[in-house]
């Protein structure tokens, strides 16, 4: 089965996180960057948690947790996120259980943010080991200017939108541009 990429528009959206502990924390960041509304809903919640300045909820996980919500992270037990991922699915939401392929319908693989730009790697949850290792070499090959690239690209479609360029011929016309920024 083939996954579909995407990125989630998250600001101002509530984001259910069930789990307290360290694995549940290292989601947080990701989240709190991209402006969504997390509810962490554990019995027990971890320092790191604590600190993140998200809203809490002291106690094992109900159904209800899930109204309005978005987006769900199961970083649980695998029965507390096949419970999640139940009541997910009959609110048709999409859930990334960490860990826990059977139970996700969602993996947030290896992601690498510069300069404006996010490559996400993903293993279908089967290998995030080697989704990290990849991170890091594409990370590496990144051009240090990368920065210089995406100003290139904005100021391109920029003049493309401008002038009516179709799509079809844009790509060869930003690869040309490009190269002007080395002489």
């Amino acid at each position: 089965m083939e996954l579909l990429p995407a990125f989630l528009k998250l600001a101002g959206r509530r984001v259910v996180v069930v789990g307290g502990g360290p694995v549940a924390a290292s989601k947080l960041g990701a989240l709190v960057r991209a402006g969504a509304d997390v509810t962490v809903v554990a019995p027990e919640i971890h320092p790191a948690i604590r600190q993140a300045g998200v809203a809490l909820e002291e106690r094992p996980f109900a159904a209800g947790d899930l109204e309005g919500a978005w987006f769900v992270v199961a970083a649980a037990t695998p029965a507390v996120n096949a419970e999640v991922a139940r009541e997910a699915g009959t609110r048709h939401l999409f859930v990334n259980a960490v860990d826990d392929p059977p139970n996700a319908t969602a993996y947030l693989g290896g992601v690498v943010r510069r300069a404006g730009v996010t490559v996400a790697i993903s293993t279908s949850g089967e290998a995030p080991a080697l989704a990290g290792v990849l991170r890091e070499a594409i990370d590496a090959v990144l051009p240090a200017d990368l920065d210089r690239w995406t100003d290139c690209a904005r100021a391109q479609r920029a003049t493309w939108k401008r002038d009516g360029v179709p799509m079809a011929e844009r790509r060869p016309l930003l690869i040309a541009a490009l190269k002007e920024l080395y002489p």
